[in-house]
C-alpha cells in the first residue's frame, strides 16, 4: 500500500487532524474516487505508527462532515458528494472570511485578493481538467 499521507511532528495540530485534513483532500481533489475504499483503521495506524484510536477519530469527523461513510463489517469509503455538507461550507466560508479579514488588515489591496481568488480558482480547474485526462 502506497502512503497516502505524512505526519508532521512539528504541526501544532493533533494527529487526528492532520490525517483527517490529508484524507479530506485526496478525497476532495480526486486522487481517492467516490467509493473507494479507505485504508482499514488498523492498516492505517500501522503505516503511519500510531495508535489506531487516532485514526478511528479522524474517520469518524469525516464521517460526520460527509467525506466518508462506512459499512459495519465492509470499511470506510469516501462518499460520492465529499465535501456537498452545508456544515462544513459554512465552517470553510467562515475561514475564508477571517483570512481576508485579516490581509486587508495587513494592507492586502481588494484588487490583489481578487487576483488570488481568482488563480485559487484556476489552479482548481486545472486540477479538475488534468483528472479528467486520467
Amino acid at each position: 500500500m502506497k502512503r497516502l499521507i505524512s505526519l508532521n511532528y512539528r504541526d501544532s495540530r493533533p494527529i487526528y487532524e492532520q490525517i483527517e485534513d490529508g484524507l479530506r483532500k485526496l478525497i476532495v481533489t480526486g486522487a481517492i474516487r467516490a467509493d473507494d475504499k479507505l485504508p482499514s483503521v488498523r492498516a492505517l495506524a500501522a503505516q503511519l505508527a500510531i495508535n489506531p484510536n487516532t485514526i478511528q477519530r479522524a474517520y469518524n469527523e469525516l464521517e460526520n462532515q460527509g467525506y466518508i461513510y462506512s459499512i459495519p463489517g465492509k470499511g470506510s469509503f469516501a462518499a460520492a458528494d465529499a465535501g456537498a455538507d452545508e456544515e462544513r461550507k459554512r465552517q470553510l466560508m467562515e475561514q475564508v472570511r477571517e483570512r481576508l479579514t485579516e490581509l486587508r488588515y495587513l494592507g492586502v489591496g481588494q484588487e490583489e485578493l481578487l487576483a488570488l481568488v481568482a488563480q485559487a480558482g484556476d489552479a482548481a480547474a486545472h486540477g479538475a481538467e488534468r483528472e479528467a485526462e486520467t
